[in-house]
């Protein structure tokens, strides 16, 4: 502000001066207009000297600014400031971004930057060894054209990059790798790959191994509870101290037995895919018969079922894989609930899914545990299992049967209050019941209120 003062203070001087000349003389308007002209030609001269030095001081050629006077030297030092600043700033910068590559040259994984045209903009060296494209011949090239897999295009296209995609790599059999799509900026994206081959292959084998096991203990232990109901048919020619230890190992067989069972259940559920025919369920059926063969399991706790369910609706699936998942969801309501609880079965459509859902008014779980529930043989308290029999993998098995219906588990407690399961299965696999063949129905629907 005090710079533009006293450049006005310099015009009103210079204009009082050239005043007082021209009425000296008596061509006052005259020596005013060679002022202006003046001026004029001052002002043009300084910016065209501006301009020149703006065009010359690039990044390589540092030029100093040009010698000035008045409000002009002030614009050049302060353009030459903001030109140091910008230099610095564009400095600290470039070295960010060296380190960021030297760092991510580093990295075994493969880090892509794919922009808003899907055509690639940059990689490390590990997406050359990944992938094998190669810089610079493919840089701006479609990411699709050179990963040809009509799964990556779909997944690539799809913008549901919530979940990860394995395929094989391109142009090397039995090499597993890993996508992982982020978006960012203008529609902008970060792919992410990696080699997942040895992960791949450990879990083949963990599967294989836990399926062998599962699947070499069922006769063995079948044998060993065979020998066992025997000798409890036979107790009274034992010592009677015999008769506690005898009906805990028979106990204890019964829920080794139980395990293998759900273990085995679970390889199938793993390493099978779905059948493409599958079963047209009806659903308000379904949770009735669940609800009653657990009532029937619980008689002595004497609970309350509650069912609301769409009677139209149909479910396109396995039925003995869902129902076992929901069974497995309303026997735990009925073991952790107390004597006299309510349990309330509830089957309806929202916007998004049809949600199947369990609700208790039992013990509840703390937050912490609810995020590792469904974990093989993950316990909220270990003194559980020996009370209630249970195997730990219920849940776990519940989660396989909903990922293979293409639905999810959504778990809600509150400690003291009860819980909430709800199955959340994609309206694609929801369709109505054709009622017009049933008359019955069909007749009390059309008949009018008397």
């Amino acid at each position: 502000m005090s710079s533009w003062r006293t450049e006005l203070n310099r015009c009103l001087i210079i204009l009082g001066i050239t005043g007082i000349f021209g009425l000296v003389i008596g061509e006052l308007l005259l020596v005013w207009l060679f002022a202006l002209a003046a001026f004029v030609v001052i002002s043009l001269y300084q910016l065209r000297r501006l301009n020149f030095w703006l065009l010359d001081a690039t990044a390589d050629n540092k030029l100093e600014p040009p010698e000035s006077f008045g409000l002009w030297g002030e614009i050049f030092d302060a353009i030459y400031r903001i030109q140091k600043q910008e230099r610095k700033a564009s400095q600290f910068l470039e070295q960010i971004i060296d380190k960021a590559q030297e760092s991510s040259a580093a990295l075994e994984m493969a880090f892509i930057m794919i922009n808003k045209q899907g055509n690639l903009d940059w990689w490390n060296s590990a997406g050359e060894k990944l992938l094998g494209i190669k810089y610079p011949e493919d840089r701006n090239q479609s990411v699709t054209n050179l990963i040809r897999d009509p799964r990556f295009t779909e997944y690539f296209h799809s913008e549901n990059y919530d979940k990860t995609l394995k395929l094989e790599a391109p142009g090397v059999s039995k090499k597993i790798i890993e996508y992982q799509i982020a978006l960012f900026g203008e529609h902008e994206r970060l792919m992410i790959v990696r080699d997942v081959t040895q992960l791949q292959r450990l879990e083949n084998m963990r599967k294989d191994f836990v399926g062998n096991v599962s699947h070499e203990l069922g006769t063995p232990i079948t044998v060993f509870k065979g020998y066992l109901e025997a000798i409890i048919d036979n107790m009274e020619e034992l010592d009677p101290k015999w008769e506690k230890p005898m009906l805990q190992m028979k106990q204890q067989a019964h829920r080794m037995e139980n395990i293998v069972r759900d273990l085995l259940m679970l390889t199938a559920l793993e390493t099978k895919t779905l059948p493409k025919q599958q079963d047209e369920i009806e659903i308000a059926k379904l949770i009735s018969e669940i609800e009653s063969d657990t009532q029937q399991m619980f008689l002595d706790k004497s609970h309350v079922f509650t069912i609301d369910s769409d009677e139209t609706v149909i479910i396109t699936g396995k039925r003995s894989e869902l129902y076992s998942a929901i069974s497995n969801l309303v026997v735990n309501a009925a073991k952790y609930t107390p004597a006299n609880g309510t349990i309330k079965l509830s089957a309806k459509r929202n916007e998004k899914f049809f949600d199947i859902a369990v609700e208790d008014n039992g013990i509840g779980i703390e937050a912490q545990h609810l995020p590792r529930l469904t974990e093989r043989f993950y316990r909220v308290d270990v003194s559980r299992s020996s009370e209630t029999g249970g195997t730990g993998l219920g849940l776990a098995i519940v989660k396989h049967i909903l990922m293979r219906h293409d639905a999810e588990l959504e778990i809600s407690s509150e400690v003291g209050k009860g819980s909430a399961f709800v199955c959340k299965i994609p309206l694609t696999r929801i369709t109505n019941k054709d009622l017009s063949n049933n008359p019955a129905i069909s007749e009390s629907m059309l008949e009018p209120n008397e």
